[in-house]
């Protein structure tokens, strides 16, 4: 039986590193596990857009989807936007069968792939008990995706860093977490020795560019988390999540 089809959905940006970035990324995962076909669709901006991958596959003879959200939280985009895309294309592609799987976040796997990029840009392990860390987010008005973001920064406090601070380059979030800059601030005057932003971001982009802008007074800044090969993997395990989920659905239909 053919495995169904891959697609990641990005928002997508004008900024051009954006869908290169992502691009990079589906590459990954191609080369990673080379089986199922990997497609890449847009919301915005970018194309190919999510209508016209899905109208492609269909008109190639794909019977299923599974469709990944590249958002590290469940915040509107996940919870709005993507199921009104892939409910309109049910409705006007009635044989392909498309399923939605999980966001990215939060997963073991982004955390790693975040500490990578800080130890790419100068730090190592046993840096992490001198530096005090700025996980900077772009922002959400989401409750939930605030509350995520929140608990992120509390796992990595345990791992080792001295400090952890959750912050936001959105100016307008849930939670009053603080933007990049006032977050290093705060660090620096509590007394730390160190201090590093992390953009907990997948790709460069306006937002981003934020997070890089309030980084100034830090002494590292990690790069965004991008094509790393923690991220394809994650993008894998969320596949192999939604196909085991529709096969169980399968088997209780069957038994019913």
């Amino acid at each position: 039986m053919t495995a169904p089809v891959l697609l990641v959905i990005a928002h997508g940006s004008r900024d051009p590193r954006h869908a290169a970035t992502v691009h990079a990324l589906t590459a990954r995962v191609r080369a990673l596990r080379p089986g199922p076909r990997v497609e890449t669709g847009f919301l915005e901006f970018n194309a190919p857009s999510v209508h016209r991958v899905l109208e492609r596959l269909a008109a190639d003879g794909a019977g299923e989807v599974v469709a990944l959200p590249l958002l590290l939280t469940r915040a509107f985009h996940a919870k709005s936007d993507i199921p009104s895309v892939l409910r309109e294309a049910r409705t006007r592609l009635p044989r392909l069968r498309v399923r939605q799987g999980g966001v990215l976040g939060p997963s073991p796997l982004l955390n790693t792939a975040l500490e990578q990029r800080l130890y790419e840009a100068g730090l190592s392990p046993a840096d992490k008990s001198s530096t005090g860390l700025v996980l900077a987010s772009a922002g959400s008005t989401d409750p939930e995706a605030s509350a995520v973001i929140a608990e992120i920064a509390r796992e990595l406090r345990h791992t080792g860093w001295c400090a952890v601070r959750p912050a936001f380059a959105s100016a307008v979030t849930a939670g009053g977490f603080p933007r990049t800059e006032d977050a290093v601030r705060a660090l620096r005057a509590e007394g730390v020795r160190r201090v590093a932003v992390a953009p907990y971001v997948i790709a460069p982009g306006r937002l981003p560019d934020r997070i890089v802008a309030g980084a100034a007074g830090a002494d590292v800044l990690s790069g965004v988390l991008g094509p790393s090969p923690a991220l394809a993997r994650l993008l894998l395990a969320r596949y192999a999540e939604a196909c085991a989920s529709a096969a169980g659905a399968h088997s209780e239909r069957l038994s019913a």
